[in-house]
Protein backbone atom coordinates (compact mmCIF):
# COMPACT_ATOMS: atom_id res chain seq x y z
CA UNK A 1 0.00 0.00 0.00
CA UNK A 2 1.12 3.17 -0.93
CA UNK A 3 1.49 5.64 1.88
CA UNK A 4 -1.39 8.35 -0.06
CA UNK A 5 -3.51 5.84 -1.49
CA UNK A 6 -6.93 7.13 -1.20
CA UNK A 7 -6.22 11.20 -1.15
CA UNK A 8 -6.80 13.47 -3.23
CA UNK A 9 -4.18 16.55 -4.50
CA UNK A 10 -4.93 20.20 -5.99
CA UNK A 11 -1.65 22.10 -6.94
CA UNK A 12 -1.41 25.69 -8.50
CA UNK A 13 1.51 26.33 -10.91
CA UNK A 14 1.61 23.02 -11.97
CA UNK A 15 2.70 22.93 -14.86
CA UNK A 16 6.29 22.98 -14.57
CA UNK A 17 8.96 23.83 -11.91
CA UNK A 18 8.30 22.94 -8.05
CA UNK A 19 4.28 22.40 -8.75
CA UNK A 20 5.14 19.75 -11.28
CA UNK A 21 7.52 18.24 -9.25
CA UNK A 22 5.45 17.39 -6.39
CA UNK A 23 2.58 16.36 -8.49
CA UNK A 24 4.77 13.75 -9.68
CA UNK A 25 5.87 12.89 -6.10
CA UNK A 26 3.00 13.00 -4.75
CA UNK A 27 1.38 10.64 -7.38
CA UNK A 28 3.96 8.20 -7.02
CA UNK A 29 2.72 7.48 -3.73
CA UNK A 30 -0.96 6.75 -4.86
CA UNK A 31 -2.53 10.67 -4.50
CA UNK A 32 -4.63 11.41 -6.97
CA UNK A 33 -3.21 14.65 -8.48
CA UNK A 34 -4.85 17.68 -10.31
CA UNK A 35 -2.72 20.07 -11.68
CA UNK A 36 -3.36 23.97 -12.98
CA UNK A 37 -1.74 26.68 -14.35
CA UNK A 38 -2.38 29.31 -16.53
CA UNK A 39 -0.64 27.40 -19.76
CA UNK A 40 -2.89 24.74 -21.02
CA UNK A 41 -0.01 23.18 -23.26
CA UNK A 42 2.61 23.18 -20.10
CA UNK A 43 -0.28 21.37 -17.92
CA UNK A 44 -0.84 18.55 -20.49
CA UNK A 45 3.06 17.99 -20.91
CA UNK A 46 3.89 17.88 -17.06
CA UNK A 47 0.92 15.28 -16.75
CA UNK A 48 1.31 13.40 -19.63
CA UNK A 49 5.71 12.80 -18.26
CA UNK A 50 4.23 10.92 -15.14
CA UNK A 51 3.53 6.93 -16.13
CA UNK A 52 2.62 6.03 -13.32
CA UNK A 53 -1.22 5.07 -11.49
CA UNK A 54 -3.20 7.58 -10.94
CA UNK A 55 -2.69 9.81 -14.03
CA UNK A 56 -2.68 13.15 -13.10
CA UNK A 57 -5.04 15.29 -14.25
CA UNK A 58 -5.01 18.33 -15.40
CA UNK A 59 -7.15 22.02 -15.83
CA UNK A 60 -6.44 25.42 -16.69
CA UNK A 61 -6.80 28.18 -14.53
CA UNK A 62 -5.42 31.82 -13.53
CA UNK A 63 -5.60 31.37 -9.58
CA UNK A 64 -5.72 35.55 -9.30
CA UNK A 65 -9.03 35.24 -11.42
CA UNK A 66 -11.92 34.50 -8.68
CA UNK A 67 -14.31 33.43 -11.73
CA UNK A 68 -11.71 30.41 -13.15
CA UNK A 69 -10.63 29.70 -9.36
CA UNK A 70 -14.83 29.27 -9.32
CA UNK A 71 -14.49 26.94 -12.69
CA UNK A 72 -11.34 25.19 -11.57
CA UNK A 73 -12.92 24.47 -7.98
CA UNK A 74 -16.51 23.02 -9.86
CA UNK A 75 -14.15 21.05 -12.17
CA UNK A 76 -11.87 19.34 -9.23
CA UNK A 77 -15.19 18.70 -7.31
CA UNK A 78 -16.73 16.67 -10.10
CA UNK A 79 -13.19 15.04 -10.63
CA UNK A 80 -11.54 14.37 -7.31
CA UNK A 81 -14.58 14.79 -4.79
CA UNK A 82 -12.80 16.51 -1.83
CA UNK A 83 -9.58 17.70 -1.80
CA UNK A 84 -7.20 16.37 0.86
CA UNK A 85 -4.28 18.29 0.23
CA UNK A 86 -4.17 22.13 -1.71
CA UNK A 87 -0.91 23.05 -2.30
CA UNK A 88 -0.24 26.54 -3.56
CA UNK A 89 2.45 26.64 -5.69
CA UNK A 90 1.99 29.33 -8.46
CA UNK A 91 4.36 31.98 -8.23
CA UNK A 92 6.02 34.62 -10.43
CA UNK A 93 8.76 37.32 -10.72
CA UNK A 94 10.00 40.33 -13.50
CA UNK A 95 13.39 40.95 -14.17
CA UNK A 96 13.14 44.89 -13.18
CA UNK A 97 12.84 44.05 -9.85
CA UNK A 98 14.60 46.89 -7.57
CA UNK A 99 12.62 50.17 -6.26
CA UNK A 100 13.58 51.91 -9.14
CA UNK A 101 12.89 49.73 -11.40
CA UNK A 102 9.62 48.04 -10.85
CA UNK A 103 6.43 48.93 -12.96
CA UNK A 104 3.28 49.70 -10.47
CA UNK A 105 1.07 47.00 -12.76
CA UNK A 106 4.31 44.62 -12.32
CA UNK A 107 3.88 44.85 -8.59
CA UNK A 108 0.33 44.56 -9.15
CA UNK A 109 0.53 41.50 -11.24
CA UNK A 110 2.57 39.62 -8.63
CA UNK A 111 1.23 40.19 -5.70
CA UNK A 112 -2.05 39.07 -7.48
CA UNK A 113 -0.19 35.86 -8.47
CA UNK A 114 1.97 35.19 -5.09
CA UNK A 115 -0.64 36.16 -2.75
CA UNK A 116 -4.08 36.71 -3.62
CA UNK A 117 -4.14 33.85 -5.62
CA UNK A 118 -3.13 31.65 -2.88
CA UNK A 119 -5.78 33.63 -0.83
CA UNK A 120 -8.46 33.11 -3.51
CA UNK A 121 -7.40 29.01 -3.44
CA UNK A 122 -7.53 28.91 0.47
CA UNK A 123 -11.33 30.34 0.29
CA UNK A 124 -12.19 27.84 -2.21
CA UNK A 125 -11.20 24.80 -0.54
CA UNK A 126 -10.89 25.87 3.16
CA UNK A 127 -14.52 25.58 4.17
CA UNK A 128 -15.14 21.40 3.16
CA UNK A 129 -12.08 21.25 4.65
CA UNK A 130 -13.44 22.62 7.83
CA UNK A 131 -16.50 20.83 7.83
CA UNK A 132 -14.88 17.34 7.03
CA UNK A 133 -11.99 18.71 9.87
CA UNK A 134 -9.41 17.60 8.42
CA UNK A 135 -7.39 18.75 5.16
CA UNK A 136 -3.54 20.24 4.58
CA UNK A 137 -2.38 23.05 3.10
CA UNK A 138 1.08 23.82 1.45
CA UNK A 139 1.93 27.08 0.65
CA UNK A 140 5.11 27.26 -1.63
CA UNK A 141 7.06 30.53 -0.04
CA UNK A 142 10.87 31.44 -0.65
CA UNK A 143 14.01 32.82 1.57
CA UNK A 144 13.06 35.72 -0.03
CA UNK A 145 10.01 35.92 2.63
CA UNK A 146 12.52 35.50 5.01
CA UNK A 147 15.42 37.29 4.10
CA UNK A 148 14.57 40.24 2.12
CA UNK A 149 17.42 41.10 -0.67
CA UNK A 150 18.07 42.63 -3.79
CA UNK A 151 18.15 38.79 -5.40
CA UNK A 152 14.08 38.59 -5.05
CA UNK A 153 13.00 42.15 -5.94
CA UNK A 154 10.78 44.43 -3.48
CA UNK A 155 7.69 42.85 -4.98
CA UNK A 156 8.66 39.16 -4.58
CA UNK A 157 9.88 39.55 -1.52
CA UNK A 158 6.51 41.88 -0.18
CA UNK A 159 4.63 39.00 -1.77
CA UNK A 160 6.99 35.91 -0.28
CA UNK A 161 6.53 38.05 3.00
CA UNK A 162 2.96 38.67 2.71
CA UNK A 163 2.20 34.49 1.90
CA UNK A 164 3.69 33.56 5.40
CA UNK A 165 2.00 36.14 7.39
CA UNK A 166 -0.75 34.52 5.43
CA UNK A 167 -0.27 30.86 6.51
CA UNK A 168 0.81 32.01 10.06
CA UNK A 169 -2.87 33.58 9.86
CA UNK A 170 -4.93 30.57 8.35
CA UNK A 171 -3.02 27.99 10.84
CA UNK A 172 -3.41 29.65 14.45
CA UNK A 173 -7.66 30.51 13.21
CA UNK A 174 -7.96 26.46 12.22
CA UNK A 175 -5.59 24.91 14.82
CA UNK A 176 -8.61 23.12 16.83
CA UNK A 177 -10.74 22.27 13.36
CA UNK A 178 -8.47 19.83 11.99
CA UNK A 179 -6.65 21.91 9.06
CA UNK A 180 -2.97 21.86 9.04
CA UNK A 181 -0.99 24.67 7.49
CA UNK A 182 2.44 24.25 5.88
CA UNK A 183 4.88 27.16 4.46
CA UNK A 184 8.11 25.48 2.78
CA UNK A 185 10.72 28.23 1.87
CA UNK A 186 12.92 27.14 -1.16
CA UNK A 187 16.11 29.09 -1.66
CA UNK A 188 17.86 28.80 -5.02
CA UNK A 189 15.85 26.22 -6.95
CA UNK A 190 16.82 25.39 -10.68
CA UNK A 191 13.09 26.11 -12.37
CA UNK A 192 11.72 28.47 -15.30
CA UNK A 193 11.23 31.09 -13.39
CA UNK A 194 15.29 31.63 -13.53
CA UNK A 195 14.34 33.20 -17.19
CA UNK A 196 13.06 36.59 -15.38
CA UNK A 197 16.83 36.67 -13.72
CA UNK A 198 17.72 40.33 -14.22
CA UNK A 199 21.08 38.47 -15.27
CA UNK A 200 21.24 35.26 -16.80
CA UNK A 201 22.42 32.28 -14.77
CA UNK A 202 25.61 30.46 -15.95
CA UNK A 203 25.24 26.62 -16.01
CA UNK A 204 27.87 26.87 -12.86
CA UNK A 205 25.66 28.61 -11.37
CA UNK A 206 22.09 26.48 -12.02
CA UNK A 207 24.19 22.95 -10.84
CA UNK A 208 24.79 24.78 -7.08
CA UNK A 209 20.88 25.24 -7.00
CA UNK A 210 18.51 22.66 -5.61
CA UNK A 211 16.22 21.06 -8.25
CA UNK A 212 12.47 20.95 -7.81
CA UNK A 213 12.37 17.23 -7.14
CA UNK A 214 14.42 18.24 -3.54
CA UNK A 215 11.51 20.64 -2.60
CA UNK A 216 9.37 17.95 -3.59
CA UNK A 217 10.76 15.83 -1.36
CA UNK A 218 9.99 18.27 1.48
CA UNK A 219 6.35 18.64 0.54
CA UNK A 220 5.99 14.82 0.25
CA UNK A 221 7.11 14.58 3.87
CA UNK A 222 4.69 16.95 5.06
CA UNK A 223 1.65 15.59 3.36
CA UNK A 224 2.86 11.97 4.44
CA UNK A 225 2.73 12.84 8.62
CA UNK A 226 -0.25 11.48 10.64
CA UNK A 227 -2.99 14.22 11.09
CA UNK A 228 -2.04 15.52 14.77
CA UNK A 229 1.38 16.15 13.44
CA UNK A 230 2.06 19.39 11.60
CA UNK A 231 5.14 21.70 10.25
CA UNK A 232 4.59 25.37 10.65
CA UNK A 233 7.24 25.95 8.27
CA UNK A 234 10.89 24.48 7.04
CA UNK A 235 13.14 25.70 4.83
CA UNK A 236 15.20 24.05 2.41
CA UNK A 237 18.15 25.26 0.47
CA UNK A 238 21.49 24.93 -1.87
CA UNK A 239 24.47 24.20 0.77
CA UNK A 240 26.12 26.48 -0.81
CA UNK A 241 23.35 29.54 -0.23
CA UNK A 242 24.31 32.28 2.39
CA UNK A 243 20.58 32.56 5.36
CA UNK A 244 21.64 35.42 7.75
Amino acid sequence: MKRLDGKTALITGGGSGIGAACAAALAAEGCRVAICGRDARKLETAAAAFKGEPKILAHPCDVADRASVAALLAWAGKELGRIDILINGAGTNVPNRLIGEVKPEDWDMIMAINVTGAFNMLKGVLPRMRERRDGLVINIGSTAGLRAGALGGVAYNASKFALKALSISVMDELREEGVRVTTIHPGEVDTPILANRPKPVTPEHRAKMLHPEDVAAAVLMVACLPPRAEVTELTIKPIVQAFV
